[in-house]
């Protein structure tokens, strides 16, 4: 008799009918009166999106095992000690979304249907951890990437996507920001802080003895109160990062600051995987006692090589439904529907795109769904973008239309052309002219 036909004959018996079967430690059903709110959540989440023109991919929960180790590392927590691994057959049950959307990217050759991916995905995500409020074994993630572009504007704008939907959601958090260098100027700060670790080994926790020597930079991350006592003195990544990464840091927040993004900088956050480079951040909550992340992402440009695809910069967000759900159940707030509107502005020249940058924000605050080519390629490019992403409108700036202090917009159904002047009566001009093609 095999174990399945045992189980069965148990609970066929007098025994096994006295049982009360109910979801495992760490799993919960989500039952009607709340699945409603789940479901305005992702509509809004949906929403916020699309209006930076990301696109939703649907992926599957069971991958090779092998992708976990090669992209969020072996000796992570993660891959050690949380993942669900059918070991006779080498697949789990995904820890994270990022590795499995790669994989997508690659397999597909999305990066040859546009020079810049913009994908997000929702659905649950398996660890085997200590339940806590807002952590599961399965829970859910609503996350966000952009494949194919270093901009650092790129990091800005993902960063300025997630306080807008978290904004919307009427949710009270804090944006903290840091850079963990690159392949360049890590090894210097490694050496730095295993130094200062060595000296203070004996009163790290066991996690943190482990990890001093595997992947010290976790143990900036430990959650021990001891622990972290220790390590509030450590060397920062932020002293030790080369020219190309401290300039690239330094225009990320500047890349805020125009966009009116409050955040304060954390020398502490290394996050827990091991792809991450460069620019990380999380947005953080005090009404979740210790689980105080509610949004955490940060770049991995190298990753998509990592896996066997072309070179292919990237960056993304993970954002827990649990949490957020908790948080809007706390406040019970109520969520209006989601809009829906497009327009793509095209900046030709520094200048031009710096303008675009800041207006594009405005129209996505005002409810507009916008995107604009970050990279400023030429008219003719941009064009094709905008065709491609099915703007309605799209609005051209260039040096002429800076002269004149007002931009050209074209209603993409009839070719009509018209004027738009900067400032807030253009801001009503293109609102109107958006609305009107709904």
């Amino acid at each position: 008799m095999n174990e399945f036909s045992q189980i069965s004959k148990n609970f066929s018996s007098s025994e096994g009918k006295d049982l009360k079967l109910k979801a495992l430690n760490g799993f919960k059903d989500i039952l009607p009166g709340e699945t409603e709110l789940w479901r305005q959540v992702e509509d809004r989440a949906r929403d916020v999106f699309a209006r930076f023109n990301f696109a939703e991919i649907r992926l599957p929960i069971l991958e090779k095992t092998e992708l976990f180790a090669r992209s969020i590392g072996e000796t992570t927590d993660i891959v050690e000690k949380e993942m669900y691994t059918f070991i006779d057959k080498q697949i789990t049950l995904r820890p994270e979304a990022t590795a499995s959307l790669l994989r997508a990217y690659i397999e597909h050759g999305l990066y040859v249907q546009k020079p810049v991916q913009r994908l997000f995905t929702v659905g649950p995500m398996f660890r085997h951890e200590r339940p806590q409020q807002g952590r599961l074994r399965q829970f859910h993630q609503m996350d966000a990437e952009v494949l194919g572009s270093a901009n650092p504007r790129v990091d800005a704008e993902l960063m300025t996507m997630g306080s807008m939907l978290l904004a919307e959601l009427g949710l009270n958090v804090s944006l903290e920001l840091n850079s963990l260098g690159c392949p360049a100027c890590r090894p210097a700060f490694r050496e730095s802080l295993l130094s200062f670790l060595g000296s203070r080994q004996d009163a790290l926790c066991e996690d943190c003895k482990r990890r001093s020597v595997t992947n010290p930079l976790r143990v900036l991350d430990c959650k021990n109160p001891n622990c972290r006592a220790i390590v509030a003195d450590a060397p920062s990544i932020q002293e030790h990062l080369c020219p190309e990464c401290a300039t690239h840091f330094q225009a990320v927040q500047d890349g805020l600051d125009q966009l009116g993004i409050v955040y304060s900088l954390n020398k502490f956050m290394v996050r827990g995987l091991d792809y991450y480079c460069r620019t990380t951040f999380e947005f953080i909550t005090a009404d979740l006692g210790s689980q105080s992340a509610v949004c955490a992402g940060g770049r991995y440009d190298g990753l998509v090589e990592q896996l066997g695809g072309p070179k292919a910069p990237g960056i993304g967000f993970a954002m827990g439904m649990e949490r957020l759900v908790l948080l809007l159940l706390q406040k019970e707030q109520k969520i209006e529907p989601p809009a829906e509107i497009d327009i793509f502005i095209a900046g030709l020249g520094g200048d031009a795109s710096r303008l675009a940058f800041s207006l594009m924000q405005g129209l996505r605050k005002a409810g507009a769904r916008v995107t604009m080519d970050l990279d400023a390629r030429s008219l003719k490019s941009q064009m094709k973008q905008a065709d491609k992403a099915g703007a309605r409108h799209v609005l051209m700036i260039g040096e002429e239309e800076l002269a004149k202090k007002a931009g050209m917009l074209r209603n993409m159904a009839t070719q009509e052309q018209r004027e738009i002047p900067f400032g807030d009566e253009g801001l009503r001009m293109l609102l109107e002219a958006t609305a009107a093609g709904r």
